[in-house]
């Protein structure tokens, strides 16, 4: 499969976002440490493997499985705000175009309700890519 950037280099990750990204994969919140152990453990479809901190545009994923193109994002306390919302809703809008499906879940649900969670990513990861599930 060839690399979506050679492909698109406009659609390829901008400085910025790169450096931006590195920095948050170093320090991960609670809920992002304890999501990505289970996504790197937890999810038995073939093919299918997820990234942490994707530099997407102008714009940096949480956690994505390209081969799905499925975008997981955690999100804090800042989402629940009225211009967190109206960013939150724009950045969706954009990876929807780009063809992402982005998913959301706040901090409190990953950590209280993590197999819910995990749950939810596997039935979105089977629809995304019914050939990736296992039998």
């Amino acid at each position: 499969m060839p690399t979506r950037y050679r492909d698109d280099p406009e659609a390829a990750p901008m400085p910025r976002a790169k450096a931006r990204a590195r920095a948050m994969r170093r320090e991960p919140t609670e809920a992002e440490r304890r999501l990505w152990w289970h996504l790197r453990r937890g999810i038995p479809l073939r093919g299918t493997s997820f990234r942490r901190q994707v530099p997407l545009g102008n714009y940096i994923a949480d956690f994505c499985c390209l081969k799905a193109k499925l975008v997981i994002e955690v999100d804090g306390g800042q989402h629940t705000t009225d211009a967190g919302e109206v960013y939150d809703a724009a950045r969706t809008r954009v990876l929807a175009g780009q063809g992402f499906t982005v998913i959301r879940f706040s901090n409190t649900e990953v950590l209280q309700q993590t197999q819910a969670v995990i749950d939810t990513i596997y039935a979105r990861l089977a629809e995304r890519c019914p050939e990736c599930v296992e039998e």
